[in-house]
């Protein structure tokens, strides 16, 4: 039967590391595009179109809250982020209505002895 030995295998390897290196060939013989000059590098700048930025005054903290408040609060924004509706329609049907948990089943009551 065969057997997995690592020893084995690990002292192969440098051999048939040795016969790929061996195996290579020379270089590349230089051609006439090789020989050609190269096309001058260019360089653009990530900060060239750039603004900076002049953002609206912002206003005052007390004023900021009121707005909120009067919007809903921030359930009036997270619906608004989820891409809810505040009014349904009057004939929309609830779309979780089929999903619910089963009830466990009540245990047999058990008998005293």
């Amino acid at each position: 039967m065969f057997k997995f030995l690592p020893a084995r295998w690990l002292a192969a390897l440098p051999a048939l590391a040795a016969l790929a290196a061996g195996a290579q060939t020379g270089p590349a013989p230089t051609t006439a595009a090789a020989a050609e000059p190269a096309a001058p590098l260019s360089f653009r700048s990530a900060m060239e179109g750039y603004k900076p930025f002049t953002g609206e005054k912002p206003i005052p903290w007390k004023e900021a809250n009121e707005t909120v408040h009067r919007r809903g609060g921030w359930r009036a924004y997270a619906k608004e982020g989820a891409g809810e509706a505040d009014d349904k329609p009057a004939g929309a049907a609830d779309p979780h209505a089929g999903h619910s948990m089963p009830t466990p089943m009540a245990a047999p009551p058990k008998e005293k002895p």
